[in-house]
């Protein structure tokens, strides 16, 4: 059954759908999902949520992850992501797009686009990557006001509130900032940059309610297994942009072989046939749908 048709959808909110999920036993695994292709190769592995960083998404827009993307080219990615997965989907809302009357919109918006979670973070445009030096943060009231405003804009999702206090005002920083949002009303919270087991043990035996932690590549956080985050007090992990960054290493390696040799036979082994990648987006299922109606 295709898409067109229902594809046998799950009619509940994403956010209903993502609490069951976090409700089970165990950590969560959430990894990136930069477009549709990549969530559907996700959810053929069997992971049941996805993430949408807005560092990947701006990326792949060819843009750097300076707060410059609007909230419809992301609102787009999390629809198109949404529908060819119809999967609860974690979205990263950045700052929230201004002010609380902006957040409010997009939180409103991005549910309407399949989100099942947002995180907000509390920096200063324009933001950076949680794992770059010399960010800015606004004050600890006005980051609680936006999660509070996206709380009251919410009919579904789940509201995450991330901080970056870590590496601008400590360990103890993050861990008042992380209580003051919880307070806030946020259900999930997370400490973004964490640089040792030791910070993630005393952050989530401070902090109150579920937690999420970020394992993204080339960053300032050690290499943790889901397990390893589990056993330290965490009920979500992602990886943000892998999907992206192992995507980018693999067309430049095609791009360069192809300007050397001026043919891609070579990789044919590195790349799934036309009947396998019809397979997967269920080419022929919708070619059978045509041919029914017509």
């Amino acid at each position: 059954m295709t898409w067109l048709e229902g594809n046998g959808r799950d009619a509940r909110p994403a956010g209903v759908r993502l609490k069951e999920l976090l409700d089970r036993p165990g950590i969560l695994g959430v990894p990136g999902a930069h477009n549709g292709l990549a969530g559907i190769l996700a959810k053929r592995e069997g992971f049941e949520a996805l993430y949408i960083s807005g560092g990947a998404v701006t990326a792949t827009l060819g843009l750097p992850d300076l707060g410059v993307m609007t909230l419809e080219e992301l609102c787009f990615i999390v629809r198109v992501v949404s529908r060819s997965t119809d999967l609860p989907l974690i979205v990263d809302g950045d700052t929230g797009y201004g002010e609380v009357l902006n957040v409010m919109r997009a939180i409103r918006e991005l549910e309407r686009s399949g989100a099942g979670a947002v995180h907000i973070e509390d920096q200063v445009l324009p933001k950076k990557c949680g794992h770059l030096n010399d960010k800015r943060l606004v004050a600890p009231e006005d980051a609680a006001a936006k999660i509070a405003a996206a709380c009251r804009a919410r009919t579904h999702a789940l509201i995450i509130a991330r901080t970056d206090a870590n590496a601008v005002e400590g360990l103890e920083g993050a861990i008042e900032r992380g209580k003051l949002y919880k307070e806030a009303g946020a259900d999930v919270v997370f400490p973004d940059a964490l640089t040792s087991e030791k910070e993630f043990r005393e952050f989530a035996k401070a902090v109150p309610g579920p937690k999420m932690a970020n394992m993204t590549e080339f960053g300032k956080t050690p290499y943790f297994t889901a397990k390893e985050f589990e056993a330290m007090g965490y009920a979500i992990v992602i990886w943000p942009a892998t999907s992206m960054r192992v995507a980018a290493g693999a067309m430049t390696e095609l791009y360069k072989h192809l300007k050397a040799h001026g043919s891609a036979e070579a990789l044919l082994n590195k790349m799934p046939s036309r009947a396998e990648l019809y397979e997967t987006i269920g080419y022929y299922d919708y070619e059978a749908l045509d041919k029914g109606i017509a």
